[in-house]
Formats: C-alpha cells, structure tokens, sequence
C-alpha cells in the first residue's frame, strides 16, 4: 500500500569538495565533468601501493572549516541568519576529525581535538543543540531522516543537517591493502575498476516546516535499513529493501523515480552489489537515469550521502545530471543500466500522482548499515 506523506521543504544547500566551493560551483564542474585525483598531500604514502586522492587542498584546511563553510552557505541561500542558538545541528560523518588525532599521535605532542565539530559550531555559529553520528559511509542520510523526525514530532520547525569527513592516513592504508589494485582513477561501475579512492567535503541542508521558505526541492522520505550482513562486503537484498521502503514512505514506485544518484564507489564488491539491486527494483531496460559523481569528487566517506542529496537537489532544479566520468566498460551486472552521459533529467512516471521529476539518493554503509532519500522537486 502506498502512503503518501507531505515532504519537507530544503530551503539552503551547501557544498565543500575538492572540485570546488559552493553549491553552484561544484555542480557546474561535475556537469562539465571536471575533477580528477592528485597525488597525496596529507600523509606519506611512499610504503603504499596508492597515491592519489580527491584532497581539499586550497587553501589547506580541517574538515570543521569545510563544515562550517558548507553550514554558511546554506543559511545564507535559506535567508537564515548566522545564529543557530536555537536550531539543531545534526552532523553525520564517518571518520570524523581523525585525521588531527593522527596528527598529535605521529608529533607527540597533546592538542585539543573535537572529532564530533561541537565547539567549531558554537564558536561560529552559536550552536548549542549539536549532534555527531558517526555512521560509515551512510551516516549523513541517517542524520537527514532523523531531522525529518523532530520535524514531525514537533521537536523543532528548522534543522541543518550537514556531513564532512576529511581522508586520514588509516583508512587510506588499509583501502590499500584490501583492493585488487592501486587505482590511480576511480571507475563507478566499470568492469576494469581497480578500486575506490578517497576524497575530503562537507555538505549541507536547511529543512523547515511547510511554508517556511521558497524551497530548492521538497525531501519526501528516507528509508533506513540494516541488514548487518558482513561487516564490509554489501548483501544485495539489503540494498533492495532500503530503496522499497523509501519508495513506500515517498509514496511513489519505482516508476516513478525519474533520476538515481547511485553511490558508485569503484569498488568491484559494492558496485556489483548496487547494480544489481538496481536491476532489481527498477529492471534493466527504461528504467530511471542513473548518475555516479565519485569519479570526480572520489569517496567522501559519511558525507557522500548528503552530498549527492545536495546534487539531486539541483538535477531537480535544472533538470541537468553530471556525467558518470570514468565509465566505459559497464560491469554485466550493470548491463541495461541507464547511466548518465551528461543527459537532461525526465521525470519518471511523473512521480505517479503528477507531481513532477523524483529523484532518489543511495547510500549504503558497512555493516549493512543504508539510507536510501527520496527528492521531489519544488512546486
């Protein structure tokens, strides 16, 4: 049975990756389709077998900075003030502010770190209603549908849901040892992939209640699942039902998705799993356009979620999709698959009812741990 729920408003985006700063600016290079690894600035990776990442490296910064600049410019495109005393702030994130705890471990000498950005939002903003969820690589989606919560549970009318996570040299290394090769691009879906590669950002989003704002698009549901299958490699019918319990909180069918920002890593284990979930839910021919941007920004750990939320928040708005760069080989699970060359959006089923394009957001984590958010453009 399908249920229909109302949806709440995004009114402010926010974006920090290695392509760029800003919503605009980041979208209008994936569209264009630039962005590329470079060589390891971070750490030392001579006794490794990889080199490249997709660092945020002008100027060099922390991931609270990035944070926070995402942060900002979500209010500022919401027309919110810089004072968030009394709104909650929900950060999900995967490894955190590690990358400084490796820092003053490898120095020997103590400094203050707060791996959870509670005191770099209180100084910059105000904030005293902060929250961190450091849930593997879907863990800014989980923050999304807990916003989604205190929204409909009166607990608040705006919230600011944000992801940032930054590369540390201990995930970097022990990627390097479990992959089949030293992938010096990341290749989303594509049977010659050596693996994922890593990449530094911070997105942001403002929900209000209805009638709060002019909206950017319109969240109309995230469904979470957990199957805690295998500790890293992804279970097929995990990432099926994460997707059909979206569709069924959205109200909507497969059929009606329009767009699928697919997660996309390079890594031959979840891409497999992922395409063939899709196949699953969607079929293999005529199904929704399929986008992947990791090939241009890299894996931005527990960020990438809300990142691509914020992309498919613009796909709605222009009804413009980046490319899925690095792609020329499908994998045969993938095979009919509808992937993005740079294409104009449809709308699907016209999201069943006739309420215009629907976009769907993946993101799936260790330990089965996935989110799954459904978009509606903005009336």
């Amino acid at each position: 049975m399908k249920t229909t729920v109302p949806g709440w408003p995004i009114t402010g985006t926010g974006l920090v990756t290695s392509v760029g700063a800003g919503t605009r600016e980041v979208f209008e290079a994936l569209c264009a389709g630039r962005g590329a690894p470079a060589g390891v600035r971070a750490f030392d990776t001579t006794r490794l077998r990889t080199r490249h990442a997709f660092e945020i490296t002008d100027p060099p910064q922390q991931p609270a900075d990035w944070l926070c600049r995402a942060v900002a410019e979500a209010l500022a495109r919401a027309s919110l003030p810089e004072d968030l005393s009394g709104i909650p702030v929900l950060v999900g994130t995967g490894l955190r502010d590690l990358r400084a705890v490796e820092r003053t471990w490898l120095t020997g000498r103590p400094s203050p770190v707060d791996p959870h950005f509670g005191r770099a939002l209180r100084d910059r903003f105000g904030a005293c209603d902060t929250h961190t969820f450091a849930g593997a690589c879907s863990a800014s989606l989980y923050a999304l549908a807990l916003a989604t919560d205190l929204l409909a549970t009166d607990r608040a009318e705006t919230v600011v849901v944000a992801g940032a996570d930054t590369i540390t040299a201990g995930m970097y290394a022990l990627l390097d040892r479990v992959q089949p090769g030293a992938p010096r691009e990341v290749r989303p879906f594509d049977r010659h992939s050596a693996g994922q590669l890593l990449g530094d950002g911070a997105a942001a989003v403002v929900l209000r209640r209805p009638g709060a704002g002019p909206a950017r698009a319109v969240l109309r549901s995230v469904g979470l699942h957990c199957d805690a299958g295998h500790v890293t490699a992804p279970d097929p019918d995990g990432l099926v039902s994460a997707q059909r319990q979206a569709h069924e909180r959205a109200g909507v069918t497969p059929a009606g998705i329009g767009l699928v920002h697919a997660q996309g890593t390079g890594a031959p284990l979840n891409d497999r799993a992922e395409a063939q979930a899709l196949a699953r839910v969607f079929g293999r021919d005529g199904g929704p356009l399929i986008a992947a941007v990791e090939g241009m920004t890299g894996h931005t750990s527990g960020c990438s979620g809300l990142l691509s939320t914020v992309l498919a928040t613009e796909c709605l708005r222009t009804a413009r999709v980046p490319p899925v760069v690095g792609l020329r080989e499908p994998i045969e699970a993938a095979a009919g698959l509808r992937f993005s060359t740079g294409s104009r959006m449809d709308g699907g089923d016209e999201g069943d009812e006739g309420e215009g394009p629907v976009a769907q957001v993946n993101s799936f984590g260790f330990g089965g741990v996935h989110a799954v958010a459904i978009l509606g453009k903005a009336a």
